[in-house]
């Protein structure tokens, strides 16, 4: 039996077809559409395409619910910089588990979050764009997930 091999990727590099078969899942699940057909004609794929990649291609925050990811930050060091970039934990509903900040050099701190996503999580791209577009915030990498 052939082992699965997984890969994240960001959304610039995946083929189009694999962005409208997610976009398609997204249609059903919100109810948008109540057939495959309707999914498949409103994002502009073949009910193949669909049924080839359905099951093979999930946004990130779905294959990540209930389970703890590792950020690494570097940000100023500006008072109330980590209390922003937590806020937006908070508001999408995600656990902090661990904060890790090591001393500012050169006015630059590394902050390392370990973070538990719950069912109620909202999306992690869109809580990680939230973070990436505080002031202060250089970048986000994600170091870890299980």
């Amino acid at each position: 039996m052939k082992e699965n091999k997984f890969y994240l990727v960001s959304e610039r590099a995946l083929p189009e077809v694999l962005q409208k078969v997610v976009e398609a899942r997204r249609l059903l699940d919100s109810e948008r559409c109540m057939t495959i057909q309707e999914a498949v004609d409103i994002v502009g794929i073949s009910r193949s395409s669909f049924y080839k990649y359905k099951d093979d291609v999930l946004p990130f925050h779905e294959t990540m619910r209930g389970k703890t990811i590792n950020l690494m930050l570097q940000v100023d060091d500006t008072p109330g910089l980590l209390t922003k970039v937590l806020a937006k934990v908070a508001l999408s509903h995600a656990n902090i588990l661990t904060i890790h900040q090591t001393i500012p050099i050169g006015g630059i701190a590394s902050i390392t979050l370990g973070i538990e996503l719950q069912p109620q999580s909202g999306d992690i791209s869109e809580m990680i764009d939230a973070m990436q577009k505080t002031e202060g915030v250089h970048y986000i990498k994600i170091l870890g997930r299980e």
